[in-house]
């Protein structure tokens, strides 16, 4: 399945030595995250937790507090 998968990249991470985190929906609805470094390890979540993730981030939820 990872041959056939469309990956995105950030458009930040642009020229940066393939030191990235890919995205890609995959045939049945998930998406597929992986480290540019380790192509072969891929994390799947739903659309749910996906979302859920996303919110958080916007948030602030996972940043580091000083």
């Amino acid at each position: 399945m990872n041959d056939s998968l469309k990956w995105r990249k950030s458009s930040y991470s642009s020229g940066k030595n393939d030191m990235c985190v890919e995205v890609a929906h995959t045939p049945d609805g998930r998406i597929a995250i992986r480290d540019s470094k380790d192509p072969h390890t891929i994390l799947h979540f739903t659309h749910h937790e996906w979302d859920a993730f996303m919110k958080g981030a916007r948030s602030g939820e996972f940043d580091f507090s000083s």
